[in-house]
């Protein structure tokens, strides 16, 4: 059997969080979460993931930054995973926004998380 892929979540919202995680662990994917930007790209110098969620709103550095930055890594396997934005404000942004920064999907708060795990599924080819 192929080994878990990995998922990072970050996610400022220790509810959310946990609750992304467990779902997902459910699925067997392997799961690592941070609580900002600055933390998305220390854990991605330490290791390979196979998707990122990003939420949008976060302290420290938000997810239209980290997302730029992670694009801009020298590693060209770490800067092109795939990034799934969560917001509960995708009004303030248009798919374009996501886009111009490297997002290649987004899910809105409250999460549906069949529609989350269908989304990791397809995004890592776990499906």
């Amino acid at each position: 059997m192929a080994a878990p892929k990995k998922v990072l979540i970050a996610e400022d919202s220790s509810v959310i969080q946990n609750l992304t995680k467990k779902i997902l662990q459910f699925q067997n994917f392997e799961i690592s979460s941070v609580k900002n930007g600055e933390q998305v790209l220390q854990a991605l110098a330490k290791e390979p993931f196979d998707i990122l969620l990003l939420d949008i709103n976060m302290p420290v550095m938000d997810g239209m930054e980290c997302a730029k930055l992670v694009r801009a890594l020298p590693d060209p396997v770490k800067a092109n995973i795939p990034i799934v934005a969560i917001t509960g404000n995708a009004r303030n942004y248009s798919m374009e926004d996501f886009k111009s920064v490297g997002i290649n999907e987004y899910l809105q708060k409250p999460l549906n998380f069949d529609n989350l795990v269908d989304m990791v599924k397809k995004l890592t080819g776990a499906a």
